[in-house]
């Protein structure tokens, strides 16, 4: 709840010159705008077309996968689509994703007129886009990487890898990773200094708490990969030891560094979009969240835990067993505060029905997907956290399964809720019902079509990074309909991308009319202008009604 500090009456004008203030630049002097709700709707759309053309790239190895024995793909080129795939969509497509949303929503939701620095958002989201798009290029002139999306040595030392190739990715991905921490600390001094007066950390909503912790793990986690990035260039160009043996290095080390980011970036992932489901259950729920501060302490919780367990992907390199125990006993735990998350959700959820007040609408069949998926993905995660089964499974094609429960389920679904939910926010229409339907259908089918069989793919020994197999081993007619799924899944996007090109007309005026009925700060009125639209917070809760 919350109050306009001066609700007296504007001067005369005032209104029409600030929204000539505020008005987006016209003509080529457009790529000079640094207004949040315009850098934060290119961010998304930029971090979307990446997703888009990693799912290309995915389609094209599903092909080549649907049948035993298959000339569709050589081997130069799968490896090098199978680590643009991995690579656009873990820094490319989900970290920038989220931060996007961040851009986009924080500014409203803590009741500030924008982010701290509007300019330092701009020059990350142009940054980002043009680089982008030359790194996705390189896979056209045969230079993309094609080592794998976590690069390990001493596939990628120069005596393996001796082209241009594994450069590309190292040079790229050190450059965005720094990009990545520039917006995190944009993000950390935009929450903890520009809240609106009244707004203190016990009334911020979720999502800001969710962004909070997932920028600090960016600051802490992102470094390590940032090293290991510089090492291995160092190592290639001048062959200084670090990783490659021959020369007195340990490959082990590159996994150390590597990991130590590549597993907070799973949760780096997942807790900003668990902050969006968090907005999204109450308000599709007609009710307040249940457990509010045991939420942001299971926010808190997982952020800690997932510094602790980076060695759950290196149980088969011969660590010692006192640090394997240590290590699945935090795999483990890890699952205790991303449980008390899904129980706040469906506790919410049953409050709203009991009182027959819940909305199913395009977003709630988002949440509810992603919860059965997202779980699924937690209980074979679970699974592979028991270092025996662990042993059996490892880079086998159930580990794909899983990772894609896990990330799919837990940050491309509630993505897709968050679209359909704060669309009527930057879009003077809103996006279809009956279309969201059709796309939730055929992306949630799509999904366990497509990797729920890659459990029992794996279980029969298919081994992950082949681009192809010998008849006969029984793996067939499972690839055969996982490749079904993938084309089902396309389906659903592209059907999404159609509504969207239908429907979507950006607009920086106040569409409070439009929006879900929510009444929390992010429907603050865009139309609101200067000092005066800043509210005074007296409660974190709502008005439902």
């Amino acid at each position: 709840m919350s109050a306009l500090p001066n609700p007296g009456v504007r001067p005369e004008g005032e209104v029409d010159e600030l929204r000539r203030l505020w008005r987006r630049p016209q003509g080529l002097r457009a790529v000079t705008v640094i207004n949040n709700n315009y850098i934060g709707v290119f961010y998304v759309g930029a971090a979307f077309l990446f997703f888009v053309l990693a799912g290309i790239v995915a389609l094209m190895m599903r092909t080549q996968l649907a049948v035993a024995e298959n000339d569709f793909i050589g081997p130069a080129l799968y490896n090098q689509l199978f680590t643009m795939h991995g690579t656009v969509m873990m820094f490319l497509f989900a970290v920038p994703a989220v931060e996007a949303m961040g851009i986009l929503l924080l500014p409203n939701m803590l009741g500030a007129r924008d982010l701290p620095f509007p300019r330092l958002s701009a020059y990350a989201f142009w940054a980002y886009l043009v680089g982008g798009l030359v790194f996705f290029a390189s896979i056209f002139v045969g230079w993309a990487p094609d080592g794998g999306w976590f690069m390990n040595p001493p596939l990628t030392t120069e005596t393996y890898s001796p082209g241009y190739n594994a450069d590309f990715w190292l040079l790229g991905i050190g450059f965005i990773e720094i990009s990545a921490i520039a917006g995190a600390i944009e993000i950390i001094v935009g929450i903890l200094r520009t809240r609106s007066p009244g707004m203190t950390l016990g009334r911020m909503p979720v999502f800001a708490w969710a962004m909070l912790v997932f920028a600090l793990m960016i600051v802490f986690a992102f470094p390590a990969v940032i090293l290991a990035t510089a090492l291995l260039e160092l190592e290639r160009a001048f062959h200084w030891p670090f990783f490659a043996a021959h020369l007195g290095g340990d490959p082990l080390l590159w996994q150390h560094l590597f990991w130590f980011f590549g597993h907070p970036e799973v949760y780096i992932i997942f807790l900003p979009a668990a902050g969006m489901v968090s907005m999204i259950v109450p308000t599709m729920a007609r009710t307040p969240l249940v457990g509010y501060r045991f939420v942001v302490l299971a926010l808190v919780g997982t952020a800690f835990l997932s510094f602790g367990l980076w060695v759950h992907h290196m149980f088969t390199t011969g660590i010692p067993q006192l640090s394997l125990s240590f290590f699945q006993a935090a795999s483990t735990a890890v699952a205790i505060p991303s449980g008390m998350q899904v129980f706040a959700w469906i506790a919410t959820f049953a409050r709203g029905r009991a009182t027959g007040r819940v909305r199913i609408a395009t977003p709630t069949l988002f949440i509810l997907g992603f919860l059965f998926i997202f779980v699924l993905g937690g209980l074979t995660g679970v699974m592979v956290a028991v270092i025996p089964f662990d042993w059996q499974a490892h880079d086998s094609y159930f580990i794909v399964a899983h990772l894609h429960y896990v990330l799919v389920g837990g940050m491309v679904f509630p993505l897709f809720a968050a679209f359909y939910y704060w669309m009527p926010y930057t879009s003077r229409q809103a996006l279809s019902e009956r279309l969201g339907r059709w796309v939730f259908g055929l992306m949630f089918v799509g999904f366990n079509i497509t990797f729920f069989p890659m459990h029992f793919t794996g279980l029969a020994g298919m081994p992950r990074r082949v681009y192809t197999y010998a008849a006969g081993y029984g793996w067939e007619s499972l690839n055969f309909v996982s490749t079904v799924g993938a084309f089902m899944i396309a389906a659903g996007v592209l059907i999404f991308i159609i509504d969207v090109a239908r429907r979507f007309r950006m607009s920086a005026e106040d569409n409070a009319g439009n929006v879900w009925q929510a009444g929390t700060l992010e429907w603050l009125p865009n139309g609101n202008y200067s000092n005066r639209s800043i509210p005074v917070v007296t409660s974190r809760e709502p008005l439902w009604d």
